[in-house]
């Protein structure tokens, strides 16, 4: 046997249930904007991906044409430390022009720790003792002229 509520407690109720009806009205209009939104950035995150699988393989040429304009314009040592960390980022070994222009560049700005550090930085990228010397010689009289000496020199 059913027993019906009586008929205040059942006013109250719809009362309450209108309320809730008035206030999740808004807020399902605000959830679905919101999926609209999630749903256009996941198709432009997608069409962004897809625009990366277009650049093409950069030649060696370019590189060290584009690292060595970089160096040339270096006016300050973050510029530098920024450039020398993209240029040495490479799965390659700068060429001599680039590492003359990096020099350089740090003698400019007058930072003689980092001229160093460049010359460990291509040991290290160098991989064998053979192309390191061939690049030390190759440098060696912008080594003197600049007055850079490796770390093994400075006794360090």
């Amino acid at each position: 046997m059913e027993t019906t509520p009586p008929s205040h407690i059942t006013a109250h109720n719809n009362r309450k249930m209108t309320r809730f009806i008035a206030l999740s009205r808004p807020l399902a209009a605000a959830a679905r904007v919101q999926v609209a939104r999630s749903a256009i950035a996941t198709r432009s995150a997608i069409q962004i991906r897809s625009y990366s699988a277009e650049h093409q393989e950069e030649s060696f040429e370019h590189f060290t044409e584009r690292f060595v304009k970089f160096f040339d314009n270096v006016d300050d040592l973050f510029e530098l430390q920024r450039g020398l960390n993209n240029a040495f980022g490479y799965d390659l070994v700068p060429s001599p022009s680039v590492i003359e222009a990096a020099l350089k560049a740090a003698r400019r700005v007058n930072d003689y720790p980092t001229a160093v550090r460049i010359l460990e930085g291509l040991k290290v990228k160098a991989g064998s003792e053979a192309l390191y010397k061939q690049y030390m010689d190759e440098l060696a009289p912008l080594k003197a002229q600049l007055g850079v000496e490796t770390k093994e020199e400075l006794g360090v």
